[in-house]
């Protein structure tokens, strides 16, 4: 009988899934998922391979007896330092190998040092290179009347200190609905924008969906949303116009995040100067819509 494979959380914003009987990572999946680590998991992580390789070398040498010359017998610690010295190709002479069984330990020590050296050089590169998108999305949702209409809005704001251009945002739902007297199924509908392209992006705006005839959200209440398990996904592309490339944020929220007859504070304020001043601290802050 073939074993399942141990269950794989996915989050998708505040959306989670949980994948079962899913096929195991291969080579190349892991190498994604050392990049999609913090900073301080992966520099955890390099840290215990390279005390685990030292330990094993450190070993391999105190097995070998008097193989290398200048280490006090029996001593670990100084078996531990010299595989330590080996292991960067550092070398500080005063120990060396003195036996052949010494000789081909450090050998493979050195080649093992390289390439351990080499991968990890090549992920830090690799980190520090990559384009990141500093977005932040608001975190609720609220439907409230602009121009008269009843629209659904989220605030999302451009958190590096240069402007991004030819941003494109996209929102979509997903709910359950009946396709037979007792089946169902979830629907996925794409949300019109009522702008979908920005050519600069350098702050904050609000992405606004008008809930019209045509909108899947025509009439929706709280309970509606409840019942039907909706969930909201909106995903942000644009280009870093410093290490020009495309870099790209998403987000989900659930029907619980979304605030009716609210809408969100201003944030913008025109200084005497001309200059439009941006409160960032009050990105998420929501008010009650003026009856």
């Amino acid at each position: 009988m073939k074993r399942p494979h141990s269950p794989v959380a996915v989050q998708a914003g505040k959306i989670q899934f949980v994948r079962t009987n899913s096929e195991k990572l291969g080579g190349r999946d892991l190498y994604r998922t050392i990049l999609a680590l913090s900073w301080a998991r992966f520099a955890l992580g390099v840290l215990c391979i390279y005390f685990c390789l030292n330990l094993v070398f450190a070993s391999s040498y105190l097995l070998g007896g008097p193989c290398v010359a200048g280490m006090r017998a029996g001593s670990f610690s100084s078996a531990f330092f010299y595989s330590v010295q080996t292991l960067s190709t550092v070398g500080f002479g005063h120990l060396y190998p003195a036996t052949f069984y010494g000789d081909v330990v450090t050998t493979l020590e050195i080649v093992v040092g390289m390439f351990f050296t080499a991968v990890v050089t090549g992920l830090i590169f690799v980190r520090f290179s990559r384009p990141v998108a500093r977005l932040m999305f608001s975190q609720t949702m609220v439907i409230s009347r602009f121009n008269g209409k009843p629209t659904l809005q989220i605030r999302v704001a451009n958190l590096h200190h240069q402007p991004m251009v030819e941003a494109e945002f996209r929102m979509m739902i997903v709910r359950k609905e009946l396709i037979d007297d007792d089946d169902s199924a979830r629907r996925f509908y794409t949300l019109k924008l009522e702008f979908d392209r920005m050519i600069m992006f350098p702050s904050a705006l609000t992405i606004r969906h008008v809930i019209d005839e045509q909108s899947p959200l025509y009439g929706v209440t709280p309970e509606q949303l409840a019942a039907s398990g909706t969930r909201f996904m909106t995903s942000i592309v644009c280009i870093d116009t410093v290490i020009q490339a495309p870099v790209q944020s998403q987000t989900g929220y659930l029907w619980s995040d979304v605030f009716f007859g609210h809408r969100f504070v201003e944030i913008y304020t025109e200084r005497e100067d001309g200059i439009l001043e941006v409160d960032y601290g009050r990105l998420h802050e929501t008010e009650p819509e003026p009856a």
